[in-house]
């Protein structure tokens, strides 16, 4: 029986090709993408799953409160039974209500190394405050923003050189990496949590 893997975005989806390409290579091994789903319409992401025959959704959030929205998707999520959620690009905090309907079952990717630089723009953020290294964040979500358990984290150099945009160029090939890796761990079940520690098990 194939684990069914949900996917919230809301822009490009290039951590969803990148999660889709590791499915069918077999670097996430009996799974399959259940759904993709969208909080805005024309969202690239959703022409890409499309093109790969996988079901997808666009919900709009546009106006609606948190829960409220959320209980849309939730729905949805449930009537395609998936077993992972993985947020990719999807840019809203999940209300209490989401998280407790899926608990330790919504990954997040996020480009640097949490608790370093949460929210947005954090790339710049990086550059700024003159790190001499950044990276991204595999974790599991909360009801907190960029804040649950950390499952994977990968490290690239800041050079001199580096614009923000070069770097998230670097730290955006990590994230297709690691993701899969993550989604594989979860979906294996080889990990216990103590604590905030994501640890291995066999």
């Amino acid at each position: 029986m194939k684990k069914r893997i949900g996917v919230l975005l809301s822009g490009r989806g290039s951590n969803f090709e990148a999660l889709a390409e590791s499915v069918a290579a077999g670097r996430i091994p009996n799974a399959e993408i259940a759904v993709v789903i969208s909080n805005r319409e024309g969202a690239p992401g959703i022409q890409r799953a499309e093109s790969r025959g996988i079901r997808t959704s666009v919900i709009p959030s546009k106006g609606l409160e948190r829960e409220v929205y959320d209980r849309q998707v939730a729905a949805v999520l449930d009537e395609h039974q998936v077993d992972l959620i993985c947020l990719a690009g999807y840019m809203r905090l999940l209300s209490p209500f989401f998280v407790a309907q899926f608990p330790n079952r919504i990954l997040n990717i996020h480009p640097s190394l949490l608790p370093s630089f949460p929210g947005l723009e954090s790339q710049r953020q990086a550059l700024e405050y003159g790190v001499k290294f950044a990276g991204c964040t595999v974790h599991f979500v909360d009801e907190n923003l960029d804040a649950g358990p950390i499952i994977l984290q990968a490290t690239v150099p800041v050079l001199d050189e580096d614009t923000e945009a070069t770097l998230s160029g670097k730290i955006l090939k990590e994230e297709h990496r690691i993701y899969s890796q993550a989604v594989k761990i979860v979906l294996e079940g080889k990990y216990k949590i103590e604590g905030r520690r994501v640890l291995s098990a066999a």
